[in-house]
């Protein structure tokens, strides 16, 4: 049943279950276990050895995203039981005047950080949450902000991981500088670039639709305080006396010991040029490094200003792993319905392929048709990077490298769709951080973004399809904006009547 039509299978089991029964854990097990009794011919003990097997390599080959996560756990405890973010939630709340200052702040801050989407999606929600907490920002909404400004703007960062694995996606053969052609991309990147003017939109307007509507109106009520529930257990509470510096000196030390961390992988201390050492870092290895130094700074920081006991900020390590356990069990099952998906099992990246390769012949079509699958399979499988490496090569084929000028098109088409579809599938791994750092239900938060990225995703179709038919880049731009624009100003309108209404 590989390479076949059964091998989209796992991922609509997967994520049909997780829409109906808003339970994702059982969900991705139930479209794993579907996968590996395809793949086995429905031999039950061979299944479950399948399953274990995908699980087992794919913890070990990101192993270094999970220790980074328990790093970055085990920091944001710290900062919390000092004290010092509750002392930043009290000057916000003086400082930022009302709710739609904080919702700008959080995408500004979203965007400044662009370097890895992990990082930007847990460090913005450890920032920001307090602050939208106090505003009465439901978690769904501050997940949405996060998750819209971190894939999207990673993707149009020359200087970020995402830009080395497009790079490194062209075949080595085709005579294209990959790195080079993804710089003619970032323009072009339809996707990325409405989603951000959409966003400003909706922080704007004020406007809200479909289920993120319902629950901003019950928090608005004061009937709904907050997606995620919170336990005496989930809660780090402060102990210490630190204040605004204890928490924005970290954080600079964080991101900067990161930056560091993956390029000096990338070869920076042996002389390697700046722009290249981004290009060939290890980026989840240098994260780790750069968390791991951010850790072991802040505690003798935090000692030698006397801001808490050594005991109670040894507690953090136990209490910062188990707040990363939801999202690593989660990543781990997400990795494995990738796993019982790829060309090892049932292969369903070269299904796909097969039948991009045979309807090439509508070149005017192919930016678009390109975007659809790319976004179709990305959805489908959660993983954007994987995406690229399956469908970049075929661009490259069915296009060919003569005329550079539908090449770029066709390319920057397939990154769009795969981040559309990265951004809005419950099995990505950058979704789940999203959840993660709002601290914020899984499902509600998938549930609530769709509505907004189905939006900007019509937008971006009619930009392809116009710049495929005129093979004019401007042409497609025009379009494409022109469409967002006309449907913001719906959604305006709309809600303008609503107002009349009430």
């Amino acid at each position: 049943m590989a390479h076949s039509a059964w091998a989209l299978v796992p991922p609509l089991i997967t994520i049909l279950l997780a829409v109906l029964t808003k339970e994702v854990y059982s969900a991705l097990i139930i479209g794993v276990f579907s996968g590996t009794l395809l793949f086995t011919g429905f031999d039950v003990f061979s299944a479950i050895n399948v399953l274990f097997s995908i699980m087992t390599k794919a913890i070990g080959d990101n192993a270094f995203l999970l220790v980074f996560l328990v790093l970055l756990g085990i920091f944001v405890s710290m900062v919390n039981k000092s004290g010092a973010s509750q002392a930043y939630g009290e000057w916000a709340v003086k400082a930022i005047k009302g709710k739609r200052m904080a919702l700008l702040i959080t995408m500004i801050l979203g965007i400044i950080i662009f370097i890895d989407d992990y990082f930007n999606c847990l460090t913005v929600g450890t920032v920001m949450r307090p602050v939208t907490d106090k505003f009465h920002v439901t978690r769904a909404k501050l997940a949405y902000i996060i998750d819209a400004t971190a894939a999207p703007v990673c993707i149009i960062a020359p200087v970020s991981s995402w830009a080395a694995a497009v790079a490194s996606s062209f075949p080595e053969n085709s005579g294209v500088d990959g790195f080079a052609l993804f710089i003619h991309t970032i323009p072009l990147n339809f996707y990325a670039w409405f989603t951000l003017l959409f966003v400003l939109f909706i922080i704007w307007s004020g406007k809200d639709f479909s289920r993120m509507k319902s629950l901003e109106e019950k928090q608005k009520n004061e009937l709904y305080i907050s997606e995620e529930p919170v336990t005496e257990d989930s809660v780090t509470k402060p102990v210490g006396n630190g204040t605004i510096i204890d928490l924005i000196l970290p954080l600079l030390l964080l991101i900067g010991l990161c930056i560091f961390g993956m390029l000096y992988t990338g070869g920076i201390m042996q002389g390697v040029p700046l722009g290249r050492a981004f290009a060939e870092c290890d980026s989840m290895r240098g994260l780790v490094i750069g968390a791991f130094a951010a850790v072991v700074i802040t505690v003798i920081l935090y000692m030698v200003r006397r801001v808490i006991d050594f005991k109670p900020l040894c507690d953090c390590y136990i209490e910062g792993f188990r707040s990363m356990v939801p999202a690593t069990l989660l990543l781990a099952l997400a990795w494995s319905l990738a796993g019982i998906c790829s060309s090892q099992y049932l292969d369903l990246g070269g299904y796909v392929g097969d039948i991009v390769r045979g309807h090439a012949g509508f070149i005017m079509f192919l930016p678009a048709v390109f975007f659809l699958v790319s976004f179709v399979l990305s959805f489908a499988t959660g993983s954007s990077w994987g995406t690229f490496g399956i469908l970049i090569p075929i661009v490259v084929a069915a296009t060919g490298t003569n005329d550079l000028n539908m090449l770029t098109i066709a390319v920057a088409a397939v990154l769009a769709g795969a981040v559309a579809g990265d951004h809005i599938s419950p099995i990505s791994d950058t979704t789940i951080m999203a959840s993660a750092g709002a601290q914020c239900h899984h499902i509600d938060h998938v549930s609530t973004q769709i509505p907004y990225a189905l939006v900007v995703i019509a937008a971006c179709v009619i930009g392809y399809i116009v710049a495929g038919i005129t093979d004019n880049e401007i042409a497609g731009m025009i379009a494409g904006y022109a469409a967002l624009f006309g449907e913001m100003i719906y959604i305006y309108n709309f809600k303008m009547k609503d107002h009349a209404a009430s």
